[in-house]
């Protein structure tokens, strides 16, 4: 229920509020594991909220295309699980 909670404040923040600073809901090594699953730069200060939702969601089967409109509940429930295991392994590291 705390996950489903969680996915579906994400999403809905993400729409109404894209340029909150992606620290205020994630923690650094869960943004920081979005960037680097998706072979990207990871920047050195916290990037905006909707930035990082959309590479989340791109782990999760999204294609960001003109017409696909705002990523989805799903997308972003299967995205964030491969983020969370990189982001465990990266507290150990």
């Amino acid at each position: 229920m705390v996950v489903a909670w969680r996915i579906a404040r994400l999403m809905r923040l993400d729409r109404t509020c894209p340029n909150l600073d992606a620290a205020l809901l994630f923690e650094k090594d869960e943004w920081q594991a979005a960037y680097i699953l998706n072979r990207k730069k990871v920047p050195k200060s916290p990037p905006k909220l909707n930035e990082v939702i959309r590479l989340i969601a791109v782990l999760g089967g999204f294609l960001g295309r003109k017409g696909d409109g705002e990523p989805s509940v799903k997308t972003i429930w299967l995205g964030l699980q491969r983020v969370v295991d990189l982001a465990a392994g990266l507290k150990f590291t």
